[in-house]
């Protein structure tokens, strides 16, 4: 079984929409694979994910509620297969704390899923508008889609 993390910032927006559109995908398709999300700060632990994360997820019939932020731990590199980061920031974060080769490798843009070595980012909807959290909604359902059914 594959196991895959996602990786933002605080956990609220990017990330767990990424969890719970391939939640979702791996439920409708019956995938044997795990998912988790995490952020690279700790400015979020346990909160439900943003409010309007929530709304424009739900709008997709994706199920976000049941999901709380934790911050990514060095542990999580030898639990997951791979770590999908939603941009450059989160992804030296992300790098810094990896002990060795192996870890580093593990590490990935998620647009890099859908737009092969591109090194796009998914912009932080956070202080946008609604357009942005739909923008963001269908870049990183285009990419879990490449991870579902590569």
């Amino acid at each position: 079984m594959q196991k895959i993390l996602m990786v933002c910032l605080g956990n609220i927006c990017r990330s767990p929409l990424a969890e719970g559109i391939m939640l979702k995908l791996i439920r409708e398709n019956n995938i044997n694979m795990r998912v988790d999300s995490a952020g690279t700060s700790d400015y979020h632990i346990d909160e439900a994910p943003d409010k309007r994360t929530i709304a424009n997820a739900a709008n997709h019939n994706v199920d976000l509620k049941p999901l709380r932020a934790r911050q990514f731990k060095v542990s999580d590199f030898d639990k997951f297969d791979k770590i999908f980061v939603m941009d450059k920031s989160n992804m030296a974060n992300v790098l810094a704390l990896a002990t060795t080769e192996e870890h580093k490798a593990k590490v990935d843009l998620l647009l890099n899923a859908s737009n092969p070595n591109q090194d796009l980012e998914v912009p932080d909807p956070y202080f946008g508008g609604e357009q942005g959290f739909e923008d963001v909604f269908q870049m990183v359902y285009k990419a879990c889609q490449h991870i579902a059914f590569k």
